[in-house]
């Protein structure tokens, strides 16, 4: 099936350039000229993906994003910001949002691409997952002062062991480092689900919570997806046959 892809920014001509890309990838093209109708066909539509201008008329990008992330049957849908904008002040509104990337123009076509094939290639890398119980270290702020263990990680997250798990929709930042690594991979998240303790949603998980990985710079991406691929490649070498993953994020 086609991947779709809402394209939204009131400015025809980069429009133009932006859906001249992803028709040459055989991708589905929606469009929306405002922030406001963006939120409405995203509903409507369902996009596996959404680019979308911060600044337009009939509602800014930011509000677009986080208008999505308070409704619980699209909240998870990626969307990347696309602005001329450099101002740091600018980044956090997005990332207060809950937006999954930052983009600014002029648009490099390499990056604009391979943003959103990172972004799409999250939806089948992210059942690949893998078993693995590291120390990982999180908070709501940069200050990361709580600690849990990882239970199982893909490219699209990781399930992390707590007592007292952070609500659905919590942003954390994280940090863990992967064996055979000496340098630790930093990510922003947002917590998919939670296991309380009192009603375990996946009975054969512990206590804790689902967080999903929010701008996973391309290196750290990189690493994750080379533990998978060679923890996968020892699993069939010690007991050749299928393998069934771990239960999924969401």
């Amino acid at each position: 099936m086609r991947k779709k892809i809402l394209l939204v920014d009131d400015v025809k001509l980069f429009l133009e350039m932006e859906k001249d890309f992803f028709r040459r990838e055989n991708f589905t093209i929606l469009e929306a000229g405002s922030g406001r109708e963006a939120a409405e066909k995203i509903v409507q539509h369902r996009p596996d993906l959404v680019f979308m201008d911060l600044y337009m008329p009939g509602g800014n990008g930011d509000e677009a994003c986080r208008t999505v992330r308070e409704n619980p049957d699209v909240r998870f849908t990626p969307i990347v910001i696309v602005t001329n904008s450099k101002d740091p002040n600018d980044l956090e509104r997005c990332r207060k949002a809950g937006c999954d990337a930052f983009l600014t123009k002029p648009i490099n076509r390499e990056h604009f691409l391979a943003t959103a094939f990172r972004i799409l290639g999250a939806s089948s890398a992210d059942s690949t997952r893998v078993n693995i119980r590291l120390p990982v270290h999180y908070g709501s702020d940069s200050h990361m002062k709580d600690i849990g263990h990882s239970v199982d990680l893909s490219c699209g997250g990781i399930f992390i062991t707590s007592e007292t798990p952070h609500p659905a929709g919590t942003s954390l930042s994280l940090e863990f480092t992967l064996p055979g690594q000496l340098a630790p991979v930093h990510s922003q998240g947002r917590v998919a689900w939670v296991n309380p303790s009192d009603w375990r949603k996946k009975k054969d998980l512990p206590t804790g919570m689902a967080v999903k990985f929010l701008h996973l710079n391309n290196e750290a991406g990189d690493h994750i997806r080379e533990y998978i691929k060679k923890w996968h490649s020892q699993r069939t070498e010690k007991a050749p046959g299928h393998h069934s993953p771990p239960p999924p994020l969401s």
